[in-house]
């Protein structure tokens, strides 16, 4: 990947393209506010570079005719009055906001035009923006200067993708928070206690008349226990913020016609899929995010097709299993109101090693099937009736208890997000236990005082600290243009 500049002043479009309200095309670096003069006709009269910062102005977008004489093709808008001059064209009537370096999202000089958002007004003044001087950004770019310019650590800055790509409130919430530092705060608490230990440690490397007294010994292993629960309270809440960041691969199975469809319209509370009381319906999987209290609950209704008759259903069947394979929770419908075949069997076998809710549809009518049958295989079963909407809420508050498995895990104020931060605590964790043996085997303290320098080290990875920079290109690369 190419490397990036932050000489450069850089520009991008940083609303989504398409028909709407308002568009924002933004220029961070040395250069934005010189090129905003070029292109900035301010109903005041004034140039951009003269105003103050988080300050907003009403003006116009100009091109003109000296400077860019390859655009002559363009028709020329009427001119707001006043303005009227034939070597310029206006492009769009925009607000202009300027921030000024350093108390700016990048601490750069930053200007945002705020413009008619439409492909070809935005593409327009992007192009403008680009010939006056600035390139354009690389996905990420606007974030990685805030990281490499001090304004935020790179907790905070995966933070930032975070909120951007939250399916949930609770996703949402996790992100603000580690947004506000609690992460970053908790991993700098951890580096402190271990800063401490590491100053006794060295000091008696220094000045080995002094040797480390048993007090000192027990000091230094209640610091070193401290630092590692820390860190694997940090680690045991990697799962809960893996369910936020990605979700749950959640899989609706069963026989033809026992209301695997029906269940999916009631759970999403809309007519998503067709129902009727053919069997075979549903040929193909319908997906659907589900936001479930808070939990991201990708779910799958699949094709109740257990011996396919044509090529069709076979590739039907083919991808029921592909969900089926890939799912962490299935939901296994059965018709209540009928006692269990051989199609019922065959699923229960499968469905027995994942973790699953039996879902006893139909319960308004009278009940036939083997719910002893069903028991000696799911412990977790509910009874519904989809025609009633009867049963929901219990199904529901299952699944959030499937999920959290009776933990309040989404409650949390700090979770660990991303596999880089996973990885970075378990370093940690596991140079830190080394660190811990060493003291309670008698090693020579120049051992243990190295263990908990490098778990400084990779703790200091997770802020941001020593990342080599194809690393970072990784992480920002993962941004959208523009932010």
């Amino acid at each position: 990947m190419k490397r990036w500049s932050q000489s450069d002043t850089i520009a991008a479009i940083s609303t989504p393209i398409g028909r709407g309200a308002i568009g924002i095309v933004r220029l961070s670096g040395k250069d934005a506010l010189s090129i905003a003069d070029k292109i900035f006709l301010s109903k005041d009269g004034r140039k951009a570079s003269t105003y103050k910062t988080y300050s907003v102005h009403y003006g116009w977008i100009v091109w003109h005719h000296a400077s860019n004489t390859e655009n002559s093709r363009h028709k020329t808008p009427a001119c707001p009055a006043g303005r009227h001059d034939t070597g310029r064209k206006i492009i769009d009537e925009v607000l202009l906001t300027v921030m000024r370096e350093p108390k700016s999202y990048t601490k750069e000089d930053i200007v945002e035009i705020s413009c008619h958002s439409g492909i070809l007004v935005l593409r327009e003044i992007l192009d403008l923006v680009l010939a006056s001087g600035a390139r354009i950004a690389c996905p990420g770019e606007f974030t990685k200067r805030a990281f490499l310019n001090g304004r935020i650590d790179l907790c905070k800055a995966e933070a930032v993708m975070d909120i951007i790509n939250a399916k949930t409130r609770l996703a949402l919430e996790s992100g603000v928070k580690q947004l506000e530092g609690f992460l970053a705060d908790e991993v700098r608490k951890i580096r402190e206690r271990l800063l401490e230990i590491i100053v006794v440690l060295e000091a008696n490397i220094d000045f080995p008349e002094e040797e480390v007294g048993p007090a000192d010994k027990k000091a230094v292993n209640k610091n070193i226990t401290d630092a590692a629960k820390r860190i694997n309270n940090l680690l045991n809440s990697a799962k809960h913020g893996k369910i936020l960041r990605e979700g749950i691969a959640a899989v609706i199975v069963g026989r033809a016609n026992v209301g695997k469809s029906s269940l999916l319209n009631a759970l999403l509370k809309e007519e998503r899929a067709i129902v009727t009381p053919i069997a075979g319906t549903t040929r193909d999987a319908i997906e659907e995010i589900l936001d479930l209290k808070g939990i991201p609950l990708k779910i799958a209704d699949t094709a109740g097709i257990i011996e396919p008759r044509d090529l069709i259903e076979k590739e039907a069947l083919k991808r029921t299993r592909s969900y089926f394979e890939k799912a962490e929770l299935v939901l296994l419908v059965f018709d209540s109101s009928a006692r269990l075949t051989r199609e019922d069997r065959q699923l229960i076998k499968k469905a027995k090693s994942k973790t699953t809710i039996a879902v006893l549809n139909k319960s308004d009518l009278k009940a036939k099937i083997e719910e002893a049958q069903i028991k000696k295989y799911f412990s977790n079963m509910v009874r519904i009736s989809c025609l009633q909407q009867e049963g929901l809420k219990e199904l529901e508050e299952k699944i959030i208890q499937s999920v959290w498995r009776g933990e309040i895990g989404a409650a949390q104020e700090i979770v660990v997000t991303n596999s880089r931060q996973i990885q970075a605590f378990k370093n940690a964790r596991d140079v830190l236990g080394r660190a811990g043996d060493s003291l309670k085997g008698n090693l020579s303290i120049e051992f243990i005082a190295e263990d908990l320098k490098l778990c400084r080290e990779h703790l200091g990875y997770i802020l941001g600290e020593a990342v080599e920079e194809d690393i970072l290109d990784k992480i920002f690369s993962e941004f959208c243009i523009g932010k």
